[in-house]
């Protein structure tokens, strides 16, 4: 696994949520990039800052009428087209 910043961990996690909002599916997709516990982390940071809001009990959906998804970096995009 590659070392990524949090914010880079955030932005992976909220791109991932785009593509999938079910939590289950989200977590499945992504244990292969980021560990369980940075993910869980970065889930419940995003939250907690309103940048995603959970529908329902394992759905999760970024708060766009909140805050924009934030610019994808160069290095993250191949990533999340992988995803």
């Amino acid at each position: 696994m590659t070392d990524y910043s949090m914010n880079e961990k955030m932005i992976i996690v909220q791109y991932g949520i785009k593509k999938y909002e079910n939590e289950e599916m989200l977590v499945e997709n992504l244990k292969s990039i980021l560990s369980e516990k940075d993910i869980q982390r970065s889930i419940d940071t995003l939250i907690g800052t309103q940048k995603v809001r959970r529908i329902g009990p394992e759905v999760l959906q970024n708060n766009v009428s909140h805050t924009e998804l934030p610019e994808l970096p160069d290095n993250l995009k191949s990533v999340i087209d992988n995803l």
